[in-house]
């Protein structure tokens, strides 16, 4: 499976909340969520993103609270993936259970906002075409690809208890 897509860059430990204001959770609709993703942080970032662009981050990604909402929000914007340094537990089980990839790799700071990256998720390379540079990560397991093209934990068991 491969995401192909322009870099957005955050540093090191945004929250759920900066990810998406508590004052939003009433609503679990993903597209609603994406209309604020990270608006208490980067206000002109709805504006930028584009269906298929990538987050990445510095350490410590989606600490904070335990709620989907954020994940959701992240997706609900169109964005395909998350690359950070490293991953709060609570937001790695939550992008899990609706399908978000995720993958960690140390050295982000070679990333830039605005570079185009093409993401292998069976092999783990991530190549940078603004800047000809490749990144080698862990592959993606194959079954959280599956749970990524089903769309989730909860669309895979449907899909599954269908066969």
């Amino acid at each position: 499976m491969t995401i192909k897509g322009v870099v957005h860059k955050v540093g090191d430990d945004i929250n759920t909340d900066d990810i998406i204001a508590a004052k939003y959770l009433v609503s679990t609709d993903a597209k609603e969520l994406g209309a604020h993703c990270l608006e208490s942080i980067m206000p002109e970032f709805i504006k930028k993103v584009k269906p298929g662009d990538i987050i990445v981050a510095g350490k410590n990604f989606g600490c904070g609270s335990s709620r989907e909402h954020a994940p959701w929000a992240i997706k609900g914007c169109g964005v395909t993936a998350v690359i950070a340094k490293s991953f709060a537990a609570i937001f790695f089980r939550n992008a899990i259970n609706i399908g978000l990839p995720f993958l960690e790799l140390d050295t982000i700071e070679r990333i830039q906002d605005g570079d185009v990256l093409e993401i292998d998720l069976s092999s783990g390379i991530i190549n940078n075409t603004t800047r000809n540079q490749r990144y080698q990560t862990q592959a993606f397991p194959e079954f959280l690809q599956e749970l990524v093209k089903a769309g989730g934990l909860m669309n895979w068991l449907t899909k599954k208890e269908k066969k």
